[in-house]
C-alpha cells in the first residue's frame, strides 16, 4: 500500500465515481452521490479539486461529454476509475476491514 495513500475525501470521490459507472460520473453526480450516502455537503468546487488531484495520480481518466443545448453549448467532463484507482480502493479497504478486525467484541447494556 506504500505510495497508494489518499484522504477520506479522495476515497469518498473515488467511490462515488465508481458507483456511477452506469450513469456516468460528472463532479454535480459525484455531490450527489457523497451527500446522498455521508449525509455531507461538499462544494462543487471542492469536488473539481480532488478529481483533478485524483487524474493526476492516475485513478481516474476524464472524457468530455458533447456540447448540450440546456448547458449553454458547454461540455461536460465525465471520469471513470482506472485499474489503479480500483486497486488503491482495494488496499485502502483491506487496510479499514483488517483494523475492524482487530477490534475486540463490545457489548453494550442498556442503563
Amino acid at each position: 500500500m506504500k505510495g497508494n495513500q489518499i484522504g477520506e475525501l479522495e476515497e469518498l470521490v473515488l467511490l462515488a465515481v465508481g458507483s456511477l459507472y452506469q450513469e456516468g460520473a460528472y463532479a454535480v453526480a459525484i455531490v450527489e452521490v457523497i451527500k446522498e450516502s455521508s449525509r455531507r455537503l461538499i462544494d462543487v468546487t471542492a469536488i473539481h479539486s480532488v478529481l483533478r488531484r485524483l487524474e493526476k495520480k492516475g485513478y481516474v481518466k476524464s472524457t468530455m461529454g458533447g456540447a448540450t443545448q440546456e448547458r449553454g453549448g458547454r461540455r461536460k467532463r465525465y471520469f471513470n476509475l482506472t485499474q489503479e484507482g480500483r486497486q488503491v480502493l482495494e488496499d485502502v479497504m483491506a487496510v479499514r476491514l483488517s483494523l475492524y478486525h482487530k477490534m475486540p467484541k463490545l457489548t453494550f447494556s442498556i442503563a
